[in-house]
């Protein structure tokens, strides 16, 4: 478990210092995740890490209070701000949705009908 642990750290530290050495506009962690799946897809997934990755998954829900205790804590600028956030919220939802949308009907189209293989 500790060297799956290290390995997804690694993987963000990369991620990290790519984005500051080369001054990219994206968070370190999106690049180490990029980074860590490549890994995965050319060695596939280790055991461990797998395991390691379920046992997280199945605490994931304690990862979100403090975000939680963080954005009551920012109450007043929320209340200060609620027009631009929830317009963003809206935006960034309907956005999300179009682009599933139309990965869903690309790969749809680039890999069949799972349903209409499945009939078969």
């Amino acid at each position: 478990m500790i060297e799956s642990l290290t390995f997804l750290l690694l993987a963000q530290l990369a991620g990290e210092v790519i984005v500051r050495a080369l001054g990219l506009p994206v968070p370190g962690p999106v690049i180490g995740l990029i980074l860590m799946a490549l890994f995965m897809a050319w060695r596939g997934i280790p055991p461990a890490l797998h395991e390691t990755a379920l046992g997280l998954l199945r605490n994931l829900s304690l990862l979100f209070v403090p975000a939680g205790v963080g954005v009551i804590r920012q109450a007043e600028v929320l209340a200060e701000n609620w027009l631009a956030l929830a317009l963003a919220l809206v935006v960034s939802t309907v956005s999300t949705l179009a682009v599933t949308a139309l990965a869903f009907r690309w790969a749809q189209k680039r890999f069949g009908d799972p349903e209409g293989e499945a009939s078969e």
